[in-house]
């Protein structure tokens, strides 16, 4: 509600700014341009510059006494004289008794009261709040107005530091070490929200773990999280906190913009990984970009696969014991745990593991040549019987030519030690030797390619639904593999077959 002069002046203006809303309101700060328009309608119509409208009073003078007599007649509680008339406000009711009764109402005083220091503290609260300012009124046990009130009262502005500024500069000295400490916190708490932000987005933008220094990320781990929490928080406290250079900043953010020179190997080293039904690690994947005359670093190729996710599945090991006592004599340790063979045909090494999956379990035995890792045969059953490992043998003597009395290694297992098997290396000339007990790393070479084959072939993929023959089949087509496709690093990036070939050795 405007007054009579607040109403006048502003129909003068309007008058002599030529009808120009705009410019009165500049000037005045009130009204709209509605409710001007209005009053200098009402200045043409009735010719006066003012005239109140005479409203109807909503309560009778008789209505009025009648509410004071029992406000006064009924123990002064406002509350209850409104609750028995059903009229009016408590409000209302006071201004009533003011006016017709003066000096006979009291203000009720009393209630809790708090001392200026709990006062402070609540305005602090109040000023630094997260939350809502009911939930402070209810911790201080008063209502939400109260704590409003106390802020008018304890700071210049209403608590609002623009407001402050443009109240009297002679300000109390409480009032300034009270503003000066609520900026203080409020300064604090917008730092604690940044440090939270970044050790959030560590976790879950650049997935490291929880308890790492957002300090000693790279600075393009830096320059990613920056771009992320940028629209929450300023950049210069962003870098600030994270000890990121801004130059470092923008030149990260000039690199990232940058076309990716690397595409089309990105494409191939996918493409290889896949082929190789995922088995191959950045050395070999290395190894085969090479023989395509593809020149590349080791590393690059590394951080490549480590971007796409690329892993082999590995499996992490456990101990065996499958010790139950010696049954007969073992053999010398002739091999010492020297795996190097000058020639094929030279040193075998043979061992037997197991596979199990859901449709039952299967067992491989093979015989390795230690000249370059070839299985030179194998069998497959779902029994680690006598049968196993004499049908691996009769396969194995079978590519030997006359005058090759190769030293074939074993563990210290039964199957070893049976007749049909102690026969079979008196009849051919073999040298026998086996490892020490309760010691595999003795048959390490072995044990490694075992290693290889459940971890490129068996751990990386579900088994069920997968019948016996089946998975006999995808053994035997990956040991087919193994010998003519998978390539090994220390043979110059290739497989045995293709080693044996360029040697000009049979195979």
């Amino acid at each position: 509600m405007y007054s009579k002069e607040e109403r006048e002046t502003a129909i003068l203006l309007y008058i002599k700014y030529d009808k120009c809303a705009a410019d009165v309101i500049r000037e005045l700060g009130y009204p709209d341009r509605k409710t001007l328009a209005g009053w200098y309608k009402t200045y043409l119509e009735t010719g006066e510059l003012f005239n109140r409208c005479s409203l109807r009073p909503k309560y009778s003078l008789e209505q009025k006494k009648a509410a004071v007599e029992h406000y006064l007649e009924h123990g002064c509680n406002l509350s209850r004289s409104v609750k028995a008339l059903g009229y009016p406000s408590r409000e209302t009711l006071r201004l009533w008794c003011n006016e017709l009764m003066p000096g006979r109402h009291k203000r009720r005083t009393g209630g809790m009261r708090l001392a200026r220091d709990q006062k402070k503290e609540a305005v602090m609260e109040l000023c630094t709040r997260t939350g809502t300012a009911i939930e402070v009124a209810k911790k201080y046990g008063v209502i939400r107005e109260t704590l409003y009130n106390w802020r008018k009262e304890l700071l210049p502005g209403g608590g609002d530091a623009a407001m402050a500024d443009k109240a009297d500069k002679r300000l109390p000295d409480e009032s300034d070490m009270l503003l000066a400490k609520i900026e203080e916190l409020k300064r604090q708490i917008k730092k604690l929200e940044l440090e939270k932000d970044i050790l959030e987005g560590t976790v879950e933008i650049l997935k490291k773990d929880p308890g790492v220094d957002p300090k000693n990320l790279t600075n393009k781990e830096k320059t990613d999280l920056v771009d992320a929490l940028k629209n929450k928080h300023p950049v210069k406290e962003l870098l600030a906190c994270l000890g990121l250079a801004r130059s470092s900043y923008f030149y990260h953010r000039k690199i990232m913009q940058l076309p990716d020179k690397y595409e089309g190997l990105r494409c191939r080293i996918i493409e290889l990984f896949e082929e190789n039904n995922k088995r191959y690690g950045y050395r070999r994947i290395h190894a085969l970009l090479a023989r395509e005359g593809i020149s590349v670093s080791e590393k690059v190729v590394r951080r490549i696969m480590m971007e796409c996710s690329l892993t082999v599945v590995f499996r992490k090991k456990r101990k065996y014991n499958a010790y139950r006592g010696e049954k007969a004599p073992a053999a010398e340790n002739l091999i010492k745990r020297d795996f190097h063979a000058d020639a094929p045909n030279t040193k075998w090494l043979t061992d037997i593991t197991e596979f199990s999956i859901p449709a039952g379990k299967v067992y491989l035995s093979p015989i390795l040549d230690c000249f370059d890792g070839l299985v030179v045969s194998w069998s497959i059953g779902t029994s680690p019987d006598a049968n196993l490992v004499n049908s691996m043998l009769d396969r194995a003597l079978e590519t030997l030519d006359d005058g090759s009395w190769p030293l074939i290694h074993s563990d210290r297992g039964g199957h070893y030690r049976w007749p049909g098997w102690l026969s079979r290396i008196e009849k051919y000339g073999l040298k026998q030797s086996m490892s020490r007990k309760a010691c595999p790393q003795d048959n390490a070479a072995c044990e490694g390619f075992f290693g290889h084959v459940k971890s490129e072939m068996f751990y990386n993929r579900s088994w069920n639904g997968v019948s016996i023959s089946e998975f006999i089949d995808v053994l035997d087509k990956y040991l087919v593999w193994y010998n003519e496709k998978r390539i090994k690093l220390s043979l110059g990036a290739m497989s045995p077959v293709e080693y044996r070939k360029n040697l000009g050795l049979a195979v």
